[in-house]
């Protein structure tokens, strides 16, 4: 792997190119032409026609998640044959369909960290998912890439990976867009909410159809439903003033999070 594309200069494809481009041969385009002039060490491609004469020997694919197979088919025509194409989304539906039917080897990773709350410049201990449905020396590529940035790397199927997002997204998605929904200005918040509203402000900084596409994942809904049934049975205890109740509601939460019963 020498010659790499990077399709995308947002936050991610940003930090792709930033992260690639000293060891590798790197190209990055994107519609938006301002957000190239501010690359260094890396091609900065005005058109396909341009790729097609660079010929990556990897694509990969960093461009908003609903436009993610449609810039795929865009560009198919102007990759050779044996060049790999990847995509780097949170959310797989639709993918492994389009893999099937393409033709191309591919590979589909998830670098479980965004721009927005982890720290980029150092990502030890961060985790990133390789799908294992992937071409062999794809995964080889991303396997070396991210132990290079010390990623906790996880190999999970199509499937296996979106409904281990429906529980690491939705639960903590759902729960910030709660909070939001609930939220009046407070003059002086304390430190709790502040951290809270910090949370709610980098979920709702995100992409609609990104957030949109995590709640619509089919195994989200029963995560929602445990949220739904864990609040019911909070609102009847407070409503009661069951303080037993509570207790135990509390130490099994502490058991849940790993911390000491009985709290400070």
């Amino acid at each position: 792997m020498k010659k790499i594309v990077v399709l995308g200069a947002g936050k991610m494809g940003s930090w792709l190119v930033e992260s690639l481009c000293l060891d590798y041969d790197v190209g990055v385009i994107d519609q938006d032409k301002a957000r190239l002039k501010y690359f260094f060490n890396s091609h900065r491609f005005l058109s396909f026609e341009e790729i097609r004469d660079f010929q990556p020997d990897l694509l990969i694919n960093a461009v908003s998640l609903n436009n993610t197979i449609k810039v795929f088919k865009e560009i198919d025509p102007y990759l050779e044959e044996d060049c790999i194409i990847a995509d780097i989304t949170s959310v797989k539906n639709g993918l492994q369909e389009y893999y099937d039917q393409c033709g191309r080897r591919f590979v589909s990773t998830h670098p479980m960290f965004g721009p927005t709350f982890a720290n980029i410049k150092d990502l030890s201990g961060e985790n990133a998912i390789i799908i294992t449905e992937s071409d062999q020396e794809g995964m080889a590529f991303f396997r070396s890439f991210y132990s290079s940035l010390k990623l906790n790397i996880y190999e999970y199927s199509f499937s296996d990976h979106d409904e281990t997002i429906a529980y690491s997204l939705s639960v903590p998605f759902s729960s910030s867009l709660v909070f939001a929904a609930c939220m009046k200005k407070q003059e002086a918040p304390g430190t709790t909410f502040r951290k809270h509203l910090d949370v709610a402000r980098g979920v709702l900084s995100e992409d609609d159809y990104l957030l949109s596409e995590i709640l619509f994942n089919p195994f989200t809904i029963e995560q929602v439903v445990k949220i739904r049934t864990q609040l019911a049975n909070l609102i009847k205890m407070v409503e009661e003033r069951d303080f037993e109740a509570l207790k135990k509601f509390f130490d099994g939460l502490r058991e849940n999070i790993d911390l000491p019963a009985g709290g400070a």
